[in-house]
C-alpha cells in the first residue's frame, strides 16, 4: 500500500494536460517561466501554479538564475518515459 500512497500524487500531477505539456517542454531542455508561458500560451500565474504542483511531487527542479528560476526535469527516470509517451501519442494520431 505504501507505494500506492507515494504514486497517487504523482499520477494526479500527470493527469493535467498543461502539466504534461510542461514536462514535454522541459524534457527537451531547462526553461524559465517566461519561456514556458510563451510556449504554452497560458498566463504566468497558471504556469507557476502548474510548476509548483510538479515540484511538490518531485518531477521537476528549480535553479535560481538571477531573479528568476530555471526549471528542469528531475532526472532521466522522468524524462525518458515522458518522451516515450509523446512518441506513442504522435504515432497514434498519425494513424
Amino acid at each position: 500500500m505504501a507505494a500506492g500512497v507515494q504514486l497517487a500524487p504523482v499520477l494526479k500531477a500527470l493527469a493535467d494536460e498543461s502539466r504534461l505539456a510542461i514536462l514535454l517542454l522541459l524534457a527537451e531542455r531547462p526553461r524559465s517561466v517566461a519561456e514556458l508561458t510563451a510556449a504554452l500560451e497560458i498566463g504566468q500565474t497558471l504556469t507557476s501554479h502548474h510548476l509548483k504542483v510538479l515540484r511538490e511531487v518531485g518531477l521537476i527542479t528549480a535553479t535560481a538564475v538571477g531573479r528568476s528560476n530555471r526549471y528542469a526535469i528531475c532526472c532521466d527516470a522522468v524524462a525518458d518515459p515522458i518522451l516515450y509517451l509523446s512518441r506513442i501519442a504522435a504515432a497514434s494520431s498519425a494513424s
